[in-house]
């Protein structure tokens, strides 16, 4: 009966677990392939919250630093910058594309090729400061760069 007891309760654990990561649902990750030198790139997603919730933060092995970004028209020049937080009302799918929201990795360990799959890791905050992380795997796809001029 005990050893029947036993991987009950972790399968119970894991369902636990599993219902704890599935307030946020993240939709088509991806990562914008890079040329050889390249040691900047950005990660992209949909994100839909259960409950009100924020992006705090983000990892991945893949990169030295990695932040959370916005990114903005200034006259005619985009302008990007790190946010601290990005708000995920309930219900309500928060974009991360280019041109807007996103994840910037730099300091790339290696480049990133079409079809690379790219492991994140994001942070994700409750209204009670209790934090959650949500394992992430983003394909690297190649894109047009455009020619905007940009500042960071």
């Amino acid at each position: 009966m005990k050893k029947i007891i036993t991987p009950l309760f972790a399968a119970l654990s894991l369902s636990i677990s599993a219902a704890a990561f599935s307030q946020v649902a993240v939709k088509d990750p991806w990562v914008r392939a890079t040329v050889p030198q390249q040691k900047a790139t950005g990660a992209f997603m949909q994100l839909t919250a259960t409950q009100d919730l924020k992006l705090i933060s983000a990892t991945s092995p893949a990169a030295k630093t990695v932040e959370i970004h916005t990114m903005e028209m200034d006259k005619d020049v985009m302008k990007m910058r790190q946010i601290m937080s990005l708000d995920l009302p309930a219900g309500k799918a928060v974009e991360l594309k280019p041109g807007s929201y996103h994840v910037m990795l730099m300091g790339l360990n290696a480049q990133v090729k079409e079809g690379d799959v790219v492991p994140l890791t994001l942070t994700i905050e409750g209204k009670d400061k209790k934090t959650q992380t949500i394992e992430v795997k983003a394909v690297g796809k190649a894109m047009n760069t455009t020619a905007h001029k940009m500042q960071h």
